[in-house]
């Protein structure tokens, strides 16, 4: 999570039960009793909590209050290396075989088991199936092994170092390169600037085994590790289980103490200023470092302050929202915040901006002055009666979904609990206390932060961006100008009068005509008089969520070529523009505190729109959905204000080396289609992109809502979602006209090609294999060749990253589309080192070639089966999964009570199934495109 929420974010993530009756302010902030806490003799901290979302699945996590700033000078990386080891091989299950039998459970290696190491912690996330009380157990035996069993042997360590510099290559860069000069001033004197968690490659490459095993033994002890267990579980069970493999553990005789490393304050105002050729944007950050430790949050005083501080942040970054939806935005976004550093030990004042490259300094000048306005002037009581009700709104969906919190967010709650002490006291205490607290808070109470966080000393600030001719950089003395404010130039902010509603014109509501329901699925289609259809389907998944979808054949399929052309990089300028003549910055002010939102689109097939909404406030998304079709602003300061925003984006953007190789293999692919226009948006492009042109199409595109199909999915009232549905939707202006897509004609090139792209001063490279082309779409086919690409992925895995180290991560995916035309399309991708790309890429394509001939494996097929059944269980009860199904069943016109067939045709896909689409589709033609670091 960013730190730009901070605290606030924090607490409303917080669904447990404790009730709120004790709010006197030195009170302790209580802990949640549905949750059960424990500490064995040995030191090693345990929670447990039932919670039945998802079901039948639990969430182990080890958390080890270790990690980089730790190490000694020769251990520089170790920490994240023995996070490394514990994945290839422990006591119970050597080598392979940990990962093989989680993979045989249906757990998928990256995307369910995972692991992260920090400055100050290393954590271990393995979900794995509750229903089965041999999976269970060996899921704690996993654990344990993690936390004291691990197989440090020199062979086993000596294999991972390439994974592992593998790792290292790939964060290797412009950022790193930057950082690296500005982390000294950033963390001045401080232990955290020179133990950066990848480490050092030739310590990575020649440390000692013995300085594994000495971390390992030194930090991986009971009284710094927490295991939380969170699911569909029995409670008294775990613990039990928990006391069973953990208890015999013992610290170590001689423990070293595990210090904490201060970040020492200066009286200087430090400035970095780092450019790079490879740099794709600019950036601006302002800090001011707090003098003390970070404060613990105790008492419900400290809670109320939290809640105050949230306020202050809130209305602080409303102002720079206002001034990046300008018609001249100073930057692309801009927010201030009080909270962590990369130190544990260090909390900040920040303010960060993301300006056009030749706009540092006004970024900068923005970013202290309205810091300074707050200071000076503190803000209006109709920003504080917004951020109230923005609050309030948050909490109360939050405790309205209380009873269908994923386990995965309790578990982030509990770990921080461990290591930072940050309170956990549910989010019944929470509601009841916000309910009470945010009314009572004043503006006296939310101006006197800034006078504390703002200073002239312990502060820093670092400015980073491209470097290319014809661009001057920056000097330290013209910074420091910078941040100097004369208080005499502030005036107080000003407030504009709030909207009074979303439409200015009358709704005449149209009617129902026809309404069925599907008994299957539990969904009901009503046809309204204007021909437009609504399909609705009520779930108690969540209490406090609606999705909708409306979608509609057409897009800039319906474009000529020149139009598509000078339209694409524009259509995403125009939800910019507003709507009923409200600007942007009306519209979100006049929806604080309403939960509810609209994003309309236009596809290269489709045009529609998405949004989400409580069942408070759904009024207002079928309010928004009206403008956006009968009554869209055309605003010219607005698209250029979007044209800078994205000019700040995406200027330098190539110039990062695996950017520029996307964009030169997909121009080199794309050649010959007269409607491509790059992959974003250039300097060129933007000189032809025609935005009155594109509002018009969009008008055209939105005029017919008769050819449109609603799709909403979440707790719906059926006489609310009805009655809605026929005055805003069957009201909608519509004619008889039904679009059809069309093939254009236009394809990629054919035959056995390759593309070599140098770009970049690293030794990286980065290989995508591509096999595509047409075919007469099959829902078979379309299923086993996903299935190829899962069970691909479980072999290169096993064979370029554990038996020749030569990845971190590699993947292969497939898919079929049946629009505009029946086309499949395949691909591997992979980054590694220059030196052994032709090496690898041969490799890859032998495991592919293993599967024509011979077919995959049958365990491959059922690790494949397993976890898409573990996957389907539990995206079967979420309202997002279901509205994919409904629009995936539109475009490719099925029945959506396919979703129900969905476990069956899994369970059906066979070993030969597999082998045939690969032999089918993956045996000629295809794309081998390359990146390689510049000829020097």
């Amino acid at each position: 999570m960013t730190q730009l929420h901070k605290t606030w974010l924090l607490l409303l993530a917080f669904p447990l039960s404790v009730a709120a009756q004790d709010l006197n302010g030195t009170s302790k902030i209580p802990f949640d009793s549905n949750v059960k806490t424990g500490k064995l003799p040995n030191g090693l901290t345990y929670f447990i909590r039932k919670n039945a979302k998802p079901e039948n699945k639990v969430d182990l996590r080890l958390v080890v209050n270790a990690g980089s700033i730790l190490e000694e000078d020769d251990q520089q990386g170790l920490a994240h290396f023995m996070e490394h080891m514990n994945f290839n091989g422990t006591k119970r299950f050597p080598k392979n075989k940990l990962v093989d039998y989680l993979q045989s459970i249906g757990v998928k290696f990256g995307q369910h088991l995972n692991a992260y190491t920090s400055f100050d912690e290393t954590a271990y996330f393995l979900p794995i199936p509750s229903d089965d009380p041999d999976k269970l157990e060996k899921g704690f035996q996993i654990i344990e092994d993690w936390a004291f069993n691990a197989n440090l042997t020199p062979d086993e360590i000596d294999k991972e170092r390439g994974v592992v510099l593998e790792e290292y290559r790939l964060g290797l860069g412009a950022g790193k390169r930057m950082l690296g000069r500005y982390m000294p001033k950033m963390l001045y004197q401080s232990h955290y600037a020179d133990r950066l968690p990848i480490g050092k490659k030739d310590i990575l490459e020649n440390f000692k085994y013995d300085k594994l095993v000495s971390f390992y033994k030194d930090w991986y002890r009971p009284d710094l590790i927490s295991v939380i267990v969170v699911g569909d579980i029995d409670v008294a069970e775990m613990e039990k289980k928990i006391k069973a493999h953990f208890s015999a553990y013992e610290n170590p005789k001689n423990e070293k103490p595990r210090k904490t490393f201060d970040v020492p304050n200066h009286k200087e105002t430090f400035v970095a200023i780092e450019s790079d050729k490879e740099a794709s944007n600019s950036n601006v950050q302002l800090m001011y470092k707090d003098y003390g430790l970070p404060k613990v949050m105790v008492t419900v005083d400290d809670y109320k302050k939290s809640l105050m501080e949230g306020l202050f942040t809130s209305m602080l970054n409303n102002r720079f929202a206002e001034l990046t939806n300008s018609p001249t935005p100073p930057f692309t976004y801009g927010y201030s915040y009080h909270g962590r550093t990369y130190a544990r030990t260090k909390e900040a004042f920040q303010s960060v901006a993301m300006p056009q490259e030749d706009k540092q300094l006004s970024a900068l000048k923005v970013l202290v002055t309205e810091n300074a306005r707050a200071k000076k002037f503190g803000f209006t009581q109709g920003e504080l009666d917004r951020a109230k009700s923005q609050f309030l709104s948050e909490y109360e969906t939050s405790y309205n979904d209380r009873d269908k919190t994923e386990s995965q967010n309790f578990v982030g709650e509990y770990q921080s609990y461990f290591l930072q002490s940050r309170p956990v006291p549910g989010i019944e205490w929470e509601y009841k206390a916000a309910q009470k607290m945010i009314p009572e808070i004043t503006l006296n109470d939310v101006t006197s932060f800034l006078k504390e966080y703002i200073k002239e000393d312990n502060r820093v600030v670092i400015i980073t961006g491209p470097e290319k001719d014809g661009l001057k950089k920056v000097t330290e003395q013209e910074v420091l100008e910078a941040i100097k404010i004369n208080d005499s130039d502030i005036t107080p902010y000003q407030d504009t009068e709030m909207a009074t509603g979303l439409l200015r014109k009358d709704v005449k509501p149209g009617s129902i005509v026809k309404k069925e329901s599907d008994a299957k699925i539990g969904s009901t289609t009503l046809y309204l008089s204007n021909g437009a259809k609504v399909t609705y389907k009520k779930t108690d998944f969540k209490n406090d969520e609606i999705l909708m979808e409306a979608v509609s054949w057409g897009g800039t399929n319906q474009y000529s070529n020149e139009e598509a052309k000078k339209t694409n990089f524009a259509n995403g300028a125009l939800p910019e523009a507003g709507f009923s003549g409200l600007k942007l910055n009306d519209i979100n002010k006049f929806m604080t505190g309403k939960i509810a939102s609209v994003y309309p689109y236009i596809s290269d097939v489709t045009e529609g729109m998405s949004g989400s909404a409580t069942p408070k406030d759904l009024e207002y998304m079928f309010q928004t959905m009206y403008a956006y079709f009968t009554d869209l602003n055309m605003d010219q300061e607005a698209f250029e204000g979007y044209k800078q925003k994205q000019s700040a984006f995406y200027k330098n953007l190539s110039s990062q080396p695996g950017v520029f190789f996307q964009k030169e293999l997909y121009s080199y692919l794309l050649k010959d289609n007269p409607r491509f226009n790059g992959i974003f948006p250039d300097d060129e492009s933007w000189k032809t992109t025609d935005y009155e042109l594109a509002y018009n199409k969009a008008k055209e595109r939105f005029a017919n809502a008769g050819d449109f199909e609603f799709y909403f999915v979440g707790n719906v009232d059926e006489k609310v979602i009805e009655a809605s549905s026929a005055k805003y939707l069957a009201s909608l202006p519509a004619t008889d006209r039904k679009d059809k897509v069309v093939d254009l004609g236009y394809r990629m090139p054919k035959g056995d090609l390759k593309k070599v792209v140098n770009k970049g001063t690293d030794p990286k490279s980065n290989v995508t294999i591509m096999y595509y082309g047409d075919t007469t779409y099959s829902a078979k086919e379309a299923l086993a060749l996903e299935a190829l690409g899962e069970v691909l992925t479980i072999k290169l895995i096993e064979q370029l990253r554990e038996n020749e180290s030569g990845v971190y991560g590699i993947s292969a995916y497939g898919n079929m589309s049946k629009v505009p035309y029946g086309s499949y399309f395949f691909t591997i991708g992979f980054p590694c080192g220059p030196e052994n790309t032709d090496k690898l890429v041969t490799s890859a394509l032998n495991e592919l070639q293993k599967i024509i001939d011979k077919g995959p494996e049958a365990k491959d097929v059922e690790k494949y089966k397993e976890a898409e059944l573990l996957d389907y269980k539990k995206n079967i009860k979420e309202n997002s999964y279901w509205m994919e199904n409904f629009t995936a069943a539109y475009t490719n016109s099925v029945s959506p009570a396919e979703i129900l067939t969905k476990e069956a045709r899994i369970k059906a896909v066979t070993a030969k199934d597999i082998q045939d689409v690969a032999k089918k589709y993956l045996s000629k033609d295809k794309v081998v495109g390359i990146l390689m670091p510049e000829k020097i």
